[in-house]
């Protein structure tokens, strides 16, 4: 099987459908550049990177876990809690469309769809309607009549908003360990000796007492039920 060969070339057109055909290719390896963070941001990505960063200054484990170990974990959460949505989408989407029996326009309102549904679940309605205000477009009558440009940002800080109630529960418990501890050191005259240092390993011992992985990650994934 011999390797494809693949040229790219500028050069004058010499009508305006060779024009056209050029700025269509340009503007696809545009959007082809920017379609993982595109996707990223209309799924549940945004939400456990956050409440993950969160849990980690918390802790005041510095770089433990390393970004590397926080964005992966996020990643596979995405998969795991997107899993039915994609699904959705190779089956009446990408799949037909592979298969040649169904155009690209019908491919891409199919698999629209169940990213919609996704987003309008977890979407405040207070969100939905500042955008559409500033938007300045007609008032929906239903669901279906909310542009996607606007659904998404409206979805987006949806997210961050609850990735901050989140990490504000979260912050809690390791608060409460901060003051304890200081409250000791000062009691003590150890004035000197920072409390991040001796509360560390308290944080730490509470964290895995009470099995902290499996209760953030298990309210993470029932929090897009």
């Amino acid at each position: 099987m011999g390797i494809p060969n693949i040229n790219v070339s500028m050069a004058n057109g010499n009508n305006p459908t060779e024009t056209v055909a050029a700025l269509r290719i340009l503007i696809l390896f545009t959007v082809l550049s920017l379609a993982p963070a595109i996707l990223i941001m209309m799924t549940s990505f945004t939400r456990i990177v956050v409440v993950l960063s969160f849990l980690r200054q918390a802790l005041a484990t510095q770089n433990m876990p390393p970004n590397q170990v926080i964005i992966g974990l996020s990643l596979f959460l995405t998969f795991f809690v997107m899993a039915p949505v994609w699904q959705d989408i190779n089956t009446n989407s990408l799949g037909p469309y592979m298969a040649e029996k169904i155009d690209q326009g019908t491919a891409i309102s199919r698999a629209e769809a169940p990213l919609r549904v996704f987003m309008f679940k977890q979407t405040r309605e207070k969100d939905l309607s500042l955008f559409l205000e500033m938007s300045r477009v007609q008032k929906p009558k239903t669901r279906k009549d909310v542009p996607t440009w606007v659904l998404i940002p409206a979805f987006m800080v949806s997210e961050l908003k609850t990735a901050f109630q989140i990490g504000f529960m979260l912050y809690l418990p390791f608060l409460i360990i901060d003051m304890v501890v200081a409250s000791v050191l000062m009691a003590m005259g150890m004035m000197m000796l920072p409390p991040v240092v001796i509360s560390l390993p308290f944080k730490l011992l509470l964290f895995v007492l009470v099995d902290g992985w499996e209760l953030v990650i298990g309210s993470l994934v029932r929090s897009f039920g």
